[in-house]
Protein backbone atom coordinates (compact mmCIF):
# COMPACT_ATOMS: atom_id res chain seq x y z
CA UNK A 1 0.00 0.00 0.00
CA UNK A 2 1.15 3.31 -0.69
CA UNK A 3 0.42 5.99 1.51
CA UNK A 4 -0.23 10.45 1.21
CA UNK A 5 -1.07 12.74 3.76
CA UNK A 6 -3.15 15.88 3.72
CA UNK A 7 -2.62 19.05 5.36
CA UNK A 8 -4.99 21.69 5.15
CA UNK A 9 -1.68 24.04 4.28
CA UNK A 10 -2.00 27.26 6.18
CA UNK A 11 0.45 29.72 7.11
CA UNK A 12 0.18 29.08 10.56
CA UNK A 13 0.61 25.50 10.55
CA UNK A 14 3.06 23.26 9.11
CA UNK A 15 4.64 24.71 6.55
CA UNK A 16 4.95 22.52 2.78
CA UNK A 17 8.52 22.49 2.87
CA UNK A 18 9.55 20.70 5.93
CA UNK A 19 6.32 18.68 6.07
CA UNK A 20 7.61 17.32 2.64
CA UNK A 21 10.68 16.62 4.16
CA UNK A 22 9.24 14.74 6.90
CA UNK A 23 6.59 12.96 5.11
CA UNK A 24 9.58 11.61 2.29
CA UNK A 25 11.99 10.70 5.68
CA UNK A 26 9.06 8.79 7.22
CA UNK A 27 7.87 6.46 3.82
CA UNK A 28 5.10 8.60 3.11
CA UNK A 29 4.45 8.12 -0.99
CA UNK A 30 2.71 11.04 -1.48
CA UNK A 31 1.45 14.87 -0.04
CA UNK A 32 -1.60 16.69 -0.99
CA UNK A 33 -3.08 20.29 -0.29
CA UNK A 34 -6.38 21.23 -1.08
CA UNK A 35 -7.58 24.90 -2.50
CA UNK A 36 -9.66 27.19 -1.94
CA UNK A 37 -8.79 30.70 -3.22
CA UNK A 38 -11.40 32.67 -0.46
CA UNK A 39 -14.38 31.89 1.20
CA UNK A 40 -16.81 34.78 0.93
CA UNK A 41 -18.43 36.08 4.06
CA UNK A 42 -21.81 35.88 3.03
CA UNK A 43 -21.56 32.15 3.45
CA UNK A 44 -24.69 31.37 1.60
CA UNK A 45 -23.38 27.85 0.65
CA UNK A 46 -23.86 25.08 3.42
CA UNK A 47 -20.58 23.39 4.08
CA UNK A 48 -20.57 19.71 2.52
CA UNK A 49 -19.36 18.44 5.60
CA UNK A 50 -22.65 19.68 7.43
CA UNK A 51 -22.87 22.00 10.48
CA UNK A 52 -19.94 24.87 10.82
CA UNK A 53 -17.05 25.93 8.52
CA UNK A 54 -13.99 24.69 9.85
CA UNK A 55 -11.18 27.44 10.44
CA UNK A 56 -8.70 25.91 8.32
CA UNK A 57 -11.13 26.35 5.08
CA UNK A 58 -10.33 30.37 5.76
CA UNK A 59 -6.21 29.92 5.85
CA UNK A 60 -5.25 27.83 2.59
CA UNK A 61 -2.53 28.95 0.85
CA UNK A 62 -1.61 28.28 -2.71
CA UNK A 63 -1.51 24.98 -3.61
CA UNK A 64 0.79 25.15 -6.44
CA UNK A 65 3.25 27.49 -4.99
CA UNK A 66 3.33 25.54 -1.80
CA UNK A 67 4.23 22.20 -3.70
CA UNK A 68 6.72 24.26 -5.48
CA UNK A 69 8.03 24.69 -2.33
CA UNK A 70 8.04 20.53 -1.19
CA UNK A 71 9.17 20.10 -4.65
CA UNK A 72 12.51 21.56 -3.87
CA UNK A 73 13.14 19.72 -0.33
CA UNK A 74 12.18 16.42 -1.74
CA UNK A 75 13.26 13.70 -4.39
CA UNK A 76 10.93 10.89 -4.51
CA UNK A 77 8.23 12.22 -3.05
CA UNK A 78 4.78 12.52 -4.94
CA UNK A 79 3.17 15.86 -5.40
CA UNK A 80 -1.05 16.20 -5.17
CA UNK A 81 -3.95 18.77 -5.04
CA UNK A 82 -6.94 17.11 -2.94
CA UNK A 83 -8.64 19.36 -4.57
CA UNK A 84 -7.45 21.75 -6.93
CA UNK A 85 -10.96 23.56 -8.08
CA UNK A 86 -10.46 23.65 -11.73
CA UNK A 87 -12.59 26.21 -13.24
CA UNK A 88 -11.32 29.01 -10.52
CA UNK A 89 -8.78 29.61 -13.26
CA UNK A 90 -7.82 30.94 -16.20
CA UNK A 91 -7.08 28.26 -18.84
CA UNK A 92 -3.64 28.77 -19.78
CA UNK A 93 -2.36 30.16 -16.68
CA UNK A 94 -3.55 26.78 -14.87
CA UNK A 95 -2.05 25.04 -18.11
CA UNK A 96 1.74 27.00 -17.60
CA UNK A 97 1.79 26.85 -13.49
CA UNK A 98 0.58 22.96 -13.73
CA UNK A 99 3.40 22.00 -16.46
CA UNK A 100 6.14 24.22 -15.13
CA UNK A 101 5.40 22.67 -11.20
CA UNK A 102 5.32 19.27 -13.25
CA UNK A 103 8.71 20.53 -14.97
CA UNK A 104 10.62 21.37 -11.25
CA UNK A 105 9.57 18.51 -9.53
CA UNK A 106 10.46 15.72 -12.33
CA UNK A 107 7.25 14.73 -13.49
CA UNK A 108 6.19 14.54 -9.66
CA UNK A 109 2.22 16.46 -10.03
CA UNK A 110 -0.92 14.50 -9.36
CA UNK A 111 -3.41 17.31 -9.98
CA UNK A 112 -6.18 16.25 -8.39
CA UNK A 113 -9.68 18.32 -9.17
CA UNK A 114 -13.19 18.68 -8.08
CA UNK A 115 -16.02 21.97 -9.06
CA UNK A 116 -16.30 23.08 -5.77
CA UNK A 117 -19.70 22.83 -3.78
CA UNK A 118 -19.41 26.66 -2.59
CA UNK A 119 -21.25 28.72 -4.85
CA UNK A 120 -20.69 31.96 -4.35
CA UNK A 121 -16.82 31.43 -4.32
CA UNK A 122 -16.95 30.22 -8.29
CA UNK A 123 -19.18 32.87 -9.16
CA UNK A 124 -16.53 35.50 -7.79
CA UNK A 125 -13.97 34.07 -10.21
CA UNK A 126 -16.53 32.59 -12.91
CA UNK A 127 -19.58 34.80 -13.18
CA UNK A 128 -20.44 34.11 -16.60
CA UNK A 129 -20.67 29.90 -15.32
CA UNK A 130 -24.07 29.13 -13.92
CA UNK A 131 -23.11 26.70 -10.97
CA UNK A 132 -25.52 23.79 -12.23
CA UNK A 133 -23.31 23.50 -15.74
CA UNK A 134 -20.18 23.17 -13.45
CA UNK A 135 -19.54 19.82 -14.41
CA UNK A 136 -20.14 20.16 -17.76
CA UNK A 137 -17.76 22.94 -17.90
CA UNK A 138 -14.91 21.02 -15.91
CA UNK A 139 -15.39 17.99 -18.63
CA UNK A 140 -14.52 20.86 -21.00
CA UNK A 141 -11.58 21.97 -19.23
CA UNK A 142 -10.05 18.81 -18.77
CA UNK A 143 -9.85 17.69 -22.42
CA UNK A 144 -8.70 21.77 -22.86
CA UNK A 145 -5.76 20.93 -20.45
CA UNK A 146 -4.61 17.73 -22.08
CA UNK A 147 -4.65 19.99 -25.60
CA UNK A 148 -2.99 22.46 -24.25
CA UNK A 149 -0.42 20.09 -22.34
CA UNK A 150 0.20 17.80 -25.53
CA UNK A 151 0.10 20.02 -29.15
CA UNK A 152 3.13 22.16 -30.04
CA UNK A 153 0.66 24.76 -31.49
CA UNK A 154 -2.43 24.21 -29.26
CA UNK A 155 -6.11 25.90 -29.72
CA UNK A 156 -8.91 25.19 -27.70
CA UNK A 157 -13.14 26.57 -28.92
CA UNK A 158 -15.16 25.59 -26.48
CA UNK A 159 -18.20 26.83 -24.77
CA UNK A 160 -16.69 27.99 -21.80
CA UNK A 161 -12.44 28.08 -22.59
CA UNK A 162 -11.13 29.76 -25.91
CA UNK A 163 -7.85 29.98 -26.55
CA UNK A 164 -6.63 30.93 -30.17
CA UNK A 165 -4.00 28.87 -31.46
CA UNK A 166 -1.15 29.54 -29.48
CA UNK A 167 2.52 27.83 -27.81
CA UNK A 168 2.01 27.05 -24.92
CA UNK A 169 4.80 26.31 -22.82
CA UNK A 170 6.21 24.20 -20.79
CA UNK A 171 4.95 20.66 -21.72
CA UNK A 172 4.53 18.21 -18.57
CA UNK A 173 7.37 15.79 -18.39
CA UNK A 174 5.34 12.59 -19.67
CA UNK A 175 3.58 14.63 -21.93
CA UNK A 176 0.68 14.62 -19.64
CA UNK A 177 -0.20 15.18 -16.26
CA UNK A 178 -2.67 12.72 -14.45
CA UNK A 179 -6.22 13.98 -13.60
CA UNK A 180 -7.12 12.66 -10.22
CA UNK A 181 -10.99 12.61 -9.47
CA UNK A 182 -12.02 13.61 -6.15
CA UNK A 183 -15.38 12.48 -6.41
CA UNK A 184 -18.42 10.33 -5.09
CA UNK A 185 -21.47 11.81 -6.12
CA UNK A 186 -23.68 10.06 -9.38
CA UNK A 187 -22.62 12.53 -11.30
CA UNK A 188 -19.31 13.21 -10.15
CA UNK A 189 -18.72 9.86 -10.36
CA UNK A 190 -19.91 10.02 -14.32
CA UNK A 191 -17.92 12.28 -15.07
CA UNK A 192 -14.66 10.68 -13.19
CA UNK A 193 -15.58 7.64 -15.09
CA UNK A 194 -15.46 9.04 -18.41
CA UNK A 195 -12.44 11.39 -17.96
CA UNK A 196 -10.27 11.25 -15.16
CA UNK A 197 -6.67 8.55 -14.97
CA UNK A 198 -7.63 8.46 -11.65
CA UNK A 199 -10.32 8.41 -8.55
CA UNK A 200 -9.69 9.66 -5.09
CA UNK A 201 -12.62 9.80 -3.24
CA UNK A 202 -13.19 9.83 0.33
CA UNK A 203 -13.74 6.18 2.13
CA UNK A 204 -16.77 7.10 4.33
CA UNK A 205 -18.95 9.12 2.00
CA UNK A 206 -18.79 6.23 -0.71
CA UNK A 207 -22.15 3.97 -1.23
CA UNK A 208 -23.12 0.86 -3.01
CA UNK A 209 -25.53 0.55 -6.06
CA UNK A 210 -28.40 0.71 -3.47
CA UNK A 211 -27.41 3.07 -1.57
CA UNK A 212 -26.12 2.20 1.09
CA UNK A 213 -22.53 3.16 3.13
CA UNK A 214 -20.28 0.62 1.64
CA UNK A 215 -16.53 1.01 0.28
CA UNK A 216 -16.19 -2.52 -1.72
CA UNK A 217 -19.56 -1.91 -3.06
CA UNK A 218 -18.82 2.04 -4.07
CA UNK A 219 -15.69 0.95 -5.50
CA UNK A 220 -17.25 -1.43 -7.56
CA UNK A 221 -19.31 0.99 -8.93
CA UNK A 222 -17.14 2.98 -10.00
CA UNK A 223 -15.29 0.49 -11.65
CA UNK A 224 -18.48 -0.64 -13.70
CA UNK A 225 -19.29 2.71 -14.60
CA UNK A 226 -15.32 3.10 -16.14
CA UNK A 227 -16.45 -0.23 -18.07
CA UNK A 228 -19.52 0.82 -19.29
CA UNK A 229 -17.32 4.18 -20.89
CA UNK A 230 -15.61 1.59 -22.26
CA UNK A 231 -12.26 2.07 -20.53
CA UNK A 232 -10.28 -0.83 -19.01
CA UNK A 233 -11.11 -0.46 -15.20
CA UNK A 234 -7.32 -1.45 -14.36
CA UNK A 235 -6.29 0.92 -15.97
CA UNK A 236 -8.19 3.44 -14.05
CA UNK A 237 -6.06 3.51 -9.79
CA UNK A 238 -8.13 4.14 -6.96
CA UNK A 239 -6.80 5.52 -3.90
CA UNK A 240 -9.13 6.66 -0.89
CA UNK A 241 -9.02 9.32 1.52
CA UNK A 242 -9.15 8.75 5.26
CA UNK A 243 -10.07 11.05 7.76
CA UNK A 244 -10.35 7.90 10.28
CA UNK A 245 -6.62 7.17 11.80
CA UNK A 246 -5.42 3.86 9.40
CA UNK A 247 -5.83 0.47 10.89
CA UNK A 248 -4.39 -2.50 9.98
CA UNK A 249 -7.61 -4.16 9.39
CA UNK A 250 -8.66 -1.49 7.65
CA UNK A 251 -5.23 -1.55 5.47
CA UNK A 252 -5.63 -5.32 4.57
CA UNK A 253 -9.76 -5.15 3.64
CA UNK A 254 -8.43 -2.12 0.98
CA UNK A 255 -5.52 -3.73 -0.07
CA UNK A 256 -7.75 -7.02 -0.54
CA UNK A 257 -9.83 -4.44 -2.91
CA UNK A 258 -7.45 -3.09 -5.09
CA UNK A 259 -6.70 -0.17 -3.84
CA UNK A 260 -3.35 1.81 -4.95
CA UNK A 261 -3.30 4.11 -2.08
CA UNK A 262 -4.76 5.47 1.20
CA UNK A 263 -4.08 9.49 1.68
CA UNK A 264 -4.33 10.36 5.61
CA UNK A 265 -6.14 13.35 6.27
CA UNK A 266 -5.92 15.34 9.36
CA UNK A 267 -8.42 14.52 11.79
CA UNK A 268 -9.55 17.90 11.68
CA UNK A 269 -10.04 20.83 9.48
CA UNK A 270 -9.51 23.38 12.55
CA UNK A 271 -6.14 25.18 11.98
CA UNK A 272 -3.62 23.58 13.85
CA UNK A 273 0.18 24.26 14.76
CA UNK A 274 3.27 21.76 13.65
CA UNK A 275 3.42 20.40 16.27
CA UNK A 276 -0.21 18.80 16.19
CA UNK A 277 1.12 17.80 12.68
CA UNK A 278 4.16 15.80 14.03
CA UNK A 279 2.11 14.25 16.80
CA UNK A 280 -0.65 12.94 14.45
CA UNK A 281 2.36 11.38 12.10
CA UNK A 282 3.45 10.22 15.15
CA UNK A 283 0.17 8.23 15.52
CA UNK A 284 -0.30 6.33 12.09
CA UNK A 285 3.76 5.73 11.89
CA UNK A 286 3.52 2.25 12.98
CA UNK A 287 1.34 1.39 10.32
CA UNK A 288 2.91 3.06 7.48
CA UNK A 289 6.36 1.60 8.38
CA UNK A 290 4.51 -1.83 8.64
CA UNK A 291 2.07 -1.64 5.31
CA UNK A 292 4.03 0.91 3.34
CA UNK A 293 6.03 0.52 0.08
CA UNK A 294 9.56 0.63 0.34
Amino acid sequence: MRFGYITMNSASGIHPAPLAKELEARGFESMWVPEHTHIPTSRRSPFVGGGDLPTGYLHMMSPFVSLAAASAVTERLRLGTAVALLLEHDLVDLATQTATLDVISGGRLLLGIGVGWNEEELFTHRPDLPFRSRYGAARERIAALRTLWRDEVAGVEGRWDRVEPSWVYPKPVNGTIPIVSGSWGELALRHAAADADHWMPVDRLLVDAEGRPDVAGGVERFRRMVAEEGRDPDTVPVSLVLFARPTPARVERYTALGIERMVISAPTGELVDEDFTRRDLDSVMDVVQEYGEP
